[in-house]
């Protein structure tokens, strides 16, 4: 083969070609590699070899180099490359002789790609590594409860309703050995008269996630509180069920039905910290300020939905701080969607010396106050409107030019209100103020009913 022919095999055969005599010294270099030549590997001419390695791999370029003089079998090794960005590049040489003048023809193939794909193969064996060491670890938790559970505490099959495994209560409380009822059927633990509740318990918690719970008599005869939840694993339901003691049965809240009048009430209510910073809320509240739930509204300040900035909160508080309670303060409610409403609030404090509250009592009046309003100052077309709030009442209800007649007429009169008020009630002087005669003061006292005409 011809040298040319032979060297455009080479290069083209290997991401990096070199050429070295006697002495190690690169004589020639091929480049095919962009990656390689933009990290400036290959501007080596007339640079030894060893020179351009890492420190670490200067030990196995020497021994290639040896065993390429000495007509050796050679092998692949790995050489590291310092970059100009301060990382090694990895590279895999290959040495042979290339005949007696001592001349050694160095192929190398660039690593960096399968390098990153170490690394990444390294990080994904890491994590795999955390996630089971996290899988153990809540696996020794799950079975440092079980087997610690007062209750006694059943892995059913959701299908086949046989026990799978059993925690030590169980022999506790049903009398039965927990290894033995291992695959036995779980009405083996129920009196006859419960499993028609039983089996419509578990067939209930079979279709939903949500638990359940009912009462039933075990084997021996004893009462005992029967509950049961869903689980998936491997694409398999299973039950976990807890037989519960009368004597472990949890007690009854007694603030439930209080709870439950609260979160039914039409008035909205919210508790606080002493910061103002929403602790708890029932729906009403979050139906007032158009929030979606209760932990969106949870940790947010409630001046920013009560009263009017830096005024009302600020009473308020004076005063349940000075009275620990507060009635049918009147304020607005800003919810951000729309304009505000007038509301009520009636307040308390809860004294604690660790972390007081106060809760508030919010009800709704602006449908109140428009109904008074409209009762007792009723505003129509062919009536003198009394102020500029109930002329804006009009706009929609009226012709805007009956509605500028009706401006005009409350101006006149507000007019002539002030002119005999500040006359004491002389028409002549008040004519004379207005620019008015009095024949057209009067004519306006009649159309108006001001002032006692009769004298």
């Amino acid at each position: 083969m011809a040298a040319d022919t032979a060297a455009g095999l080479v290069a083209a055969a290997s991401d990096l070609a070199l050429i070295l005599d006697r002495e190690g010294v690169i004589r020639d270099v091929s480049v095919s590699s962009g990656d390689l030549a933009e990290h400036g590997i290959g501007d080596w001419l007339d640079r030894r070899w060893i020179d351009t390695v890492t420190d670490e791999s200067k030990a196995k370029v020497s021994e290639m180099l040896d065993a390429a003089f000495k007509g050796q079998a050679a092998r692949w090794r790995q050489v590291n490359h310092p970059a100009d960005d301060g990382a090694d590049i990895p590279v895999r040489y290959f040495a042979l002789s290339a005949g007696d003048d001592g001349r050694v023809i160095v192929i190398g193939r660039d690593l960096q790609a399968s390098a990153i794909l170490q690394q990444r193969l390294l990080a994904v064996q890491q994590s795999v590594e955390r996630d089971y060491l996290r899988l153990r670890q809540a696996e020794q938790r799950y079975r440092l409860l079980f087997q610690s559970a007062s209750e006694a505490v059943l892995i059913l099959d959701g299908a086949s309703r046989r026990i799978r495994e059993a925690n030590p209560a169980v022999q506790k409380v049903t009398g039965r050995d927990p290894v033995a009822v291992i695959g036995q059927p779980f009405n083996t633990l129920l009196d006859s008269s419960s499993f028609a509740e039983a089996e419509e318990l578990l067939s209930s918690a079979n279709s939903s996630a949500a638990g359940a719970s009912t009462t039933v008599r075990l084997a021996g005869g004893a009462p005992c509180l029967l509950s049961a939840s869903l689980y998936r694993h491997d694409r398999t339901a299973s039950l976990l069920v807890r037989l519960t003691p009368e004597s472990l049965a949890p007690v009854t809240d007694p603030n439930a039905a209080l709870t439950a009048v609260l979160s039914r009430i039409s008035d909205a209510f919210v508790v606080t910290d002493t910061d103002l910073r929403i602790l708890t809320a029932n729906p009403a509240f979050l139906d007032l300020v158009h929030l979606a739930s209760r932990e969106e509204a949870t940790h947010l300040p409630l001046d920013r939905f009560l009263g009017r900035p830096q005024i009302d909160l600020k009473v308020m508080l004076a005063q349940l701080k000075e009275h620990g309670s507060l009635r049918n303060f009147a304020t607005v409610v800003r919810s951000g969607y729309g304009e505000p409403e007038e509301v009520e609030v009636t307040a308390v404090i809860v004294p604690d010396d660790a972390a007081p509250t106060y809760g508030f009592s919010i009800r709704n009046v602006s449908r109140r106050i428009a109904r008074a309003e409209a009762s007792t100052t009723p505003v129509g077309l062919g009536a003198t409107a009394r102020s500029v709030e109930q002329l804006t009442q009009l706009i929609g209800r009226a012709p805007m030019k009956d509605i500028v007649r009706d401006s005009t007429d409350l101006i006149e009169k507000l007019c002539i209100e002030a002119a005999l008020k500040l006359t004491n009630d002389n028409r002549a002087s008040a004519a004379d103020v207005l620019g008015l005669s009095r024949q057209s003061l009067y004519s306006k006292l009649r159309r108006y009913g001001l002032g006692d005409l009769d004298d």
